[in-house]
């Protein structure tokens, strides 16, 4: 999934550690939905949806229809500014290489997001279906179900899913400092001017 180049949303800036967007770019979003809401009805409605997401992403029609049903959680036919708020985060974080972040920050909301069927957990189905949003592999997958459902029954509870983002943001960060080492180990230390030599010379 990628934003296309030149793209609003391409010009909102998401922190980087709470992964949400700023005041001023809040606003800018909202005046955004306000254009979108061609009805003034302050919600907009799957074709609305489909239109924006195919103008700013490449995704495809039946996963723009996926993300409107788990927007869309009431099944009232339409969603409002706070659902496209988070699912504009969600696009930025993932362009930003932050979807593990906003995962581990707003765990409550994306297990919400994720819990498909109202049961208060998450399936494979779910995540292999929504993956895309949040850059998760299939081997990946494979291996979250394996470490994290204690229970064993192949759905994880929210306790589970929460191991699951302190675990992902605790690798995240072994690997910026894994990272970090290597570069410094691979700058060599700069050495001096040879000053002896410098002040022989002005003595002659």
């Amino acid at each position: 999934m990628r934003l296309k180049p030149g793209c609003f949303l391409q010009f909102l800036y998401l922190d980087k550690i709470h992964c949400l967007l700023s005041v001023r770019n809040a606003r800018a979003l909202a005046e955004y939905f306000q254009l979108l809401d061609v009805h003034n009805k302050n919600t907009l409605n799957n074709l609305q949806l489909y239109h924006f997401l195919r103008y700013v992403t490449d995704l495809t029609k039946k996963q723009i229809m996926l993300v409107f049903d788990l927007l869309d959680w009431n099944a009232a036919g339409e969603i409002g500014f706070d659902e496209l708020y988070m699912l504009v985060c969600i696009l930025i974080s993932h362009e930003n290489h932050l979807e593990k972040q906003f995962i581990y920050q707003h765990s409550g909301p994306v297990f919400e997001l994720l819990d498909m069927d109202g049961r208060h957990t998450v399936g494979p189905r779910a995540f292999q279906a929504t993956r895309f949003l949040f850059n998760i592999k299939k081997q990946e997958l494979e291996k979250i179900f394996k470490d994290f459902d204690v229970s064993g029954d192949e759905q994880l509870s929210y306790k589970e899913f929460k191991m699951f983002t302190i675990f992902c943001i605790d690798r995240q960060q072994k690997k910026k400092e894994k990272k970090k080492k290597r570069w410094n180990e691979a700058i060599p230390e700069s050495s001096g001017p040879d000053l002896t030599k410098t002040s022989m010379q002005q003595l002659h």
